[in-house]
This record gives C-alpha cells, sequence and structure tokens, in this order.
C-alpha cells in the first residue's frame, strides 16, 4: 500500500513539475509568436535602437531604446538604494537584533512586502515627487530618483527576507570557529558569516531586481511618462512595463504587436540580467 502511495504521488510532483514548466513555454511562445513578427516588419535595429515612440505619426516611428534605458536606469537606482539598506538590516535581524525588538521589525518587514504596489505609488507621488521636485529640482510628474527611491524600498522585503535566510543557513560551527581564532563578533559576521552566505544574497538580489524591473503601477505614478532618452537623474523617464500598460488599452494592428515585441525585449532583459549574475555567482565561490 504504501509502495502504491509513492508511486501515486511521483506522478502528481510530476505533473505540477510539467505544469510549471508548460505555463513557462506557452508564456514564451505567445511572446515570440506575436513579437517577433513585430520586430521583423519594423526593422530589429529600427525598434531596438530607435529613439521616437510615436505610434499616431504617419509614418508610424517605433524606437523603444529610450524605454530600454529607463528600465535600466530605474532598476539600476533601485539597486543602489535598495541593496545596502536591505543586507545591513539582515544581518541585523540574523546576528545583532535583541529578541524583543526582532519581534517588532520582523513583522514590519514582512508587512512592508503585503502593501500594494499602487499604494506605493500614491506616496511616492504625493510625498516624494514633491519633496525632490521643492528640495533638489527637476519637474513635478516624477523622475528617475523619485521612482529609483522608490522602487528600491519595495524591493527591501525580499533582499531582507532571503538575505537573512541565507544568513540564518550558515552552520554554527563557522561562528564558533571564527571567535575561537579571536576574531571579534562584529569581524566574524563580515568576514566569514557573510561571504559563506553570499550565494543565498545573491539569489535575494535576484529576486530584487525581477521586483524592480517588472514592477509597473507604482513607476507609472512616480516615473514621469516621457519616452525620452534621459539626461540626468532628474529627468523623467518610460520604462518597458508602463509603456506596455498605458497604451495596450487602445492598440491595434502594428502598434499591438510592437507592444507585445516590448515584452519580448523586457523578457530578454530579464534573462540577460540574471544570466550575467548567475556568472557572477559561480565566479565568486
Amino acid at each position: 500500500m504504501v509502495k502504491y502511495k509513492e508511486q501515486i504521488m511521483k506522478v502528481v510532483f510530476f505533473i505540477a513539475a510539467l505544469v510549471s514548466i508548460a505555463a513557462v513555454a506557452l508564456i514564451c511562445i505567445f511572446l515570440f509568436a506575436n513579437g517577433i513578427p513585430a520586430m521583423a516588419k519594423i526593422g530589429i535595429f529600427n525598434f531596438i535602437g530607435g529613439s521616437t515612440w510615436a505610434p499616431s505619426n504617419e509614418p508610424a516611428e517605433y524606437g523603444i531604446f529610450p524605454m530600454i534605458l529607463g528600465s535600466i536606469y530605474v532598476t539600476a537606482g533601485a539597486l543602489v538604494v535598495g541593496v545596502p539598506i536591505g543586507l545591513l538590516t539582515a544581518v541585523y535581524l540574523a546576528k545583532f537584533c535583541p529578541k524583543h525588538i526582532y519581534k517588532v521589525l520582523k513583522p514590519a518587514v514582512e508587512l512592508l512586502a503585503g502593501i500594494p504596489s499602487v499604494v506605493y505609488g500614491f506616496f511616492g507621488l504625493v510625498v516624494l515627487v514633491p519633496f525632490i521636485r521643492d528640495n533638489i529640482g527637476g519637474n513635478g510628474t516624477g523622475s528617475i530618483l523619485t521612482a529609483s527611491i522608490l522602487l528600491g524600498i519595495m524591493i527591501l522585503p525580499t533582499i531582507i527576507t532571503v538575505s537573512e535566510s541565507a544568513i540564518r543557513a550558515v552552520p554554527d560551527s563557522y561562528y564558533e570557529g571564527s571567535l575561537g581564532l579571536g576574531a571579534t563578533h562584529e569581524r566574524t559576521v563580515f568576514r566569514v558569516i557573510l561571504p559563506a552566505a553570499k550565494s543565498g544574497i545573491l539569489a535575494g538580489i535576484v529576486l530584487g531586481i525581477g521586483r524592480a524591473i517588472g514592477e509597473t503601477m507604482a513607476v507609472i505614478l512616480v516615473a514621469g511618462n516621457q519616452a525620452i532618452i534621459p539626461d540626468s537623474v532628474l529627468s523623467g523617464v518610460r520604462t518597458l512595463t508602463t509603456n506596455i500598460v498605458m497604451e495596450m488599452g487602445y492598440a491595434s494592428g502594428l502598434h499591438r504587436e510592437a507592444l507585445i515585441a516590448t515584452g519580448v525585449v523586457l523578457f530578454v532583459l530579464i534573462l540577460l540580467i540574471n544570466a550575467l549574475l548567475s556568472i557572477v555567482k559561480r565566479r565568486s565561490e
């Protein structure tokens, strides 16, 4: 009887794995089947390298280079803001935080992860955009700096949670051995524990990148939505995701196909970033 149960569960697990793979495969097929023909019609270099997005012009222009730069700049800015804060917070929670404070901070981090993105966007629109406009400069509709700060806050729960788990997974023998050799608690944490947990920390950063580059609603409200090549961190930008969401509702024909092709570029960009981080991870091991 036990043997049959094991066989049944193996089949169930196998089917679950197939469903997951099939979902990814179907998404890829849909994107590439609808996006590649559009790139061929527009011209792949005109599409990826073009600096003008004007579907209503005669003839229409579909250049997404400003959106590619916008996505890269905003994601990079989010990492500059979120990674140091998230990593140091994870270190504090795992190795320095008293238990009575941990009981408050940990639920607060989890609550941060549960806030809807549109609420983050509204906060950025009402608080961050006016603050940066009045104290630093720029326009009143948003900028790379505003979007980077907001996305940096949004990716904090992911980086903190995954990094803390990776730090706690390091065997206690590493910590005890380092103390036995005369190292201080702080030196042990930063010179022994963190290097040992770098694989899990990099995984958290990768998940944070995925959250940042794929975010839409919050970015629409605070990035300025200007399809131009930015010349400073105070310039408004439009990302690939916001470009799709803002125009897909009324797009048709080649315009709609170009938006799907934009999704293909976003998909490939995420794959390239993940591959690059995987290479960095392997070389650091």
